[in-house]
């Protein structure tokens, strides 16, 4: 079952760059304002 742990970090992953991509766009666009 070793491809089911991998398959969960690489989700996990994705999931992290995705929410801070998103967190950083949203600091980005509260210093604008």
């Amino acid at each position: 079952m070793w491809y089911f742990s991998w398959i969960l970090g690489l989700g996990l992953a994705c999931a992290f760059g995705v929410i801070n991509a998103m967190w950083l766009e949203l600091e980005e666009y509260s210093e604008e304002k």
